[in-house]
């Protein structure tokens, strides 16, 4: 495997007229791993994905693909060199089967000249096989995806993202919804990706979830980098303080008297 990150951010900074809302963050995201991006509300986790997905460019510093500098100037160019993002929304259609949610924009057609039908039956076969693959054993891929439940549907954008050809895959917030169990679902399916040589951006605020499955961890606060942490050294009660506000919490607990 090579050594060259797959992706970085080297001092990336965003304005948006005077409000500051990412100053100096450097991220590294090595081949085939799982990188946690932690962070509250107003962090900065939004803007930051925004930038990797490429809906905003950086104001500032380099953005590096495979050690290349990169300048994307939509989200479909992002696409195009591989980097794929999942968002809380999922972009799915309720009332669609898995298999035209998971070939949405990408169908397959069969026909000559001007003359063009959709191939159910091989994206449909399609479907199935990189479900199963993903460890997802869907009995039918014609049910509406809407009957599926959260964590399921999350696996499935995560299934469409690999099988797309995604080298880097964004993840936005993938169990901030869901329960216990289908947050396991997930958190299952995103080692799977990693399984597959994928690189995993998966950006949270949960730090239980991200000392699951993650290699290296950073922590953003209020549009900077706080803290950075690998795995072999990770100790998920500083991670879960430093979330929760560390010296500013412990200040509050003596200002109420707790």
């Amino acid at each position: 495997m090579s050594t060259t990150p797959a992706l970085e951010l080297v001092n990336v900074g965003k304005t948006f007229g005077s409000v500051i809302a990412l100053r100096d963050i450097s991220v590294t995201v090595d081949q085939g791993s799982v990188t946690c991006i932690l962070g509250d509300n107003g962090a900065g986790k939004s803007t930051l994905i925004k930038i990797l997905s490429g809906v905003h460019k950086p104001s500032s510093g380099e953005y590096l693909l495979e050690g290349e500098s990169v300048n994307f100037d939509s989200p479909r160019d992002a696409m195009a060199r591989g980097i794929a993002t999942v968002f809380q929304d999922l972009a799915t259609i309720p009332l669609m089967s898995v298999w035209r949610n998971f070939f949405l924009g990408n169908e397959i057609t069969t026909g000559w000249g001007p003359i063009k039908f959709l191939d159910v039956k091989r994206m449909r076969d399609i479907a199935k096989a990189e479900l199963l693959n993903m460890g997802i054993d869907l009995r039918d891929t014609n049910q509406p995806i809407g009957t599926l439940s959260g964590g399921e549907r999350q696996a499935v954008a995560i299934a469409r993202a690999v099988y797309f050809g995604a080298k880097v895959l964004i993840l936005d917030e993938p169990t901030s919804a869901l329960g216990v169990r289908q947050s396991g679902v997930v958190l299952k399916y995103v080692l799977a990706a990693k399984e597959r040589g994928v690189s995993v951006v998966f950006i949270t605020h949960n730090p239980h979830h991200a000392a699951l499955v993650g290699d290296r961890f950073y922590l953003l606060n209020r549009g900077k980098l706080a803290s950075e942490y690998q795995r072999e050294s990770l100790v998920l009660e500083d991670l879960t303080k430093a979330m929760a506000g560390g010296a500013e919490l412990e200040a509050l607990k003596h200002e109420i008297g707790r």
